[in-house]
């Protein structure tokens, strides 16, 4: 199924010029959705040992499949955020039945895709691969496209939710589930960025559109220090790992957001309060970890395996109440296509 089929068209002329860039760029986004399901255990989600009754792992990984071409017309593109989502989302439901499985990650791999194709080919550059130093400039394009957002944007947004079942607050003025609703916007004016400007307060992945993909960021730098640490060689790492790392990369920095960042997905399923416990859990699990394996050991070696443990218990906790935090799910997936766009490889 083409993307364009949903309504969507980009003028050749805003297109980058190497199709093995805009290619390379959608590979990343894929492996990104795909490691972030694999991984576990990640507390109260879905992963490869774990399935929900009406949402499965495999449902997940058909989903990242089906997005390749909308990823890829993205990196090629200069405009159409909101487009571009209702295509991806149109892709996930044409693939698999479990339902909402990439809606928030849609919203971040999108525009950060767009920066990726727009640095890349405003740089000339020989290989597609970011410095660390070039991080903040993806993500300062990816603000200002955002930003340049239009009514039509936040149109194509609402219509995405008909497709996406996706669970979310309503923006009062503006209720998703009304039958008004696209007529408001227009007749307002409103455009998506301002849309998500006003749920920032109380959506993460508003938050990030609004704060310039901050945690995204610290999602990726997460996962490369870890990588680095692991891979200075079995007699100076400061992690024991089993395997490439790259697990137990994604485990530690999703622990690691989710304690700094209060899931805004458990907060609209559940409430306020849940969401903090869950956080404050995280931060404890890790910091006793960190306090019982850190800089007194022999070696200043972190032995990953005793946190599992503690890791696996909560998660159990979190799948028997049906607690998933999807929308730190959703920020490793935009740090994972950072990283893997920087050139991590395990």
């Amino acid at each position: 199924m083409n993307p364009i089929n949903h309504g969507f068209t980009c003028p050749a002329s805003e297109w980058a010029e190497n199709p093995q860039m805009s290619s390379l760029i959608a590979r990343c986004a894929q492996l990104a959705m795909l490691l972030e399901v694999s991984a576990s255990p990640k507390p109260g989600n879905v992963d490869r040992e774990h399935d929900y009754p009406d949402t499965c792992f495999e449902h997940f990984i058909a989903s990242s499949v089906s997005v390749y071409p909308v990823i890829e017309l993205a990196a090629r593109s200069r405009n159409g955020i909101g487009a571009l989502v209702r295509s991806a989302v149109c892709e996930s439901s044409a693939w698999q039945k479990g339902g909402n499985t990439h809606f928030g990650a849609f919203l971040l791999l999108i525009p950060l895709s767009m920066a990726a194709g727009e640095l890349f080919n405003s740089c000339g550059k020989a290989t597609c691969k970011l410095s660390p130093d070039e991080f903040e400039e993806l993500a300062a394009r990816a603000h200002a496209f955002v930003r340049a957002t239009d009514c039509e944007d936040a149109v194509e947004f609402y219509r995405a939710f008909e497709v996406a079942g996706v669970r979310v607050n309503s923006v009062d003025e503006f209720s998703l589930g009304g039958p008004d609703s696209t007529a408001e916007l227009r007749a307002q004016e409103v455009t998506l960025y301002e849309l998500m400007d006003i749920a920032r307060g109380y959506d993460l992945i508003a938050n990030e559109w609004t704060s310039g993909f901050g945690s995204c960021l610290e999602g990726a730098r997460s996962i490369i220090e870890f990588m680095q640490a692991q891979n200075q060689g079995a007699e100076n790492s400061v992690f024991n790992c089993s395997g490439t790392g790259i697990n137990e990369a994604i485990v530690y920095t999703f622990l690691k957001l989710l304690s700094r960042h209060r899931d805004t997905f458990i907060q609209t399923k559940f409430d306020e309060a849940t969401a903090d416990y869950v956080s404050s859990r995280a931060g404890k699990i890790l910091s006793a970890w960190e306090e019982s394996s850190g800089d007194n050991t022999r070696e200043n070696t972190r032995d990953f395996t005793a946190l599992l443990p503690a890791v696996q218990e909560f998660d159990s906790e979190l799948l028997k109440k049906r607690i998933n935090p999807g929308s730190t799910a959703d920020i490793i997936i935009a740090g994972l296509f950072i990283a893997l766009l920087g050139g991590l490889r395990f």
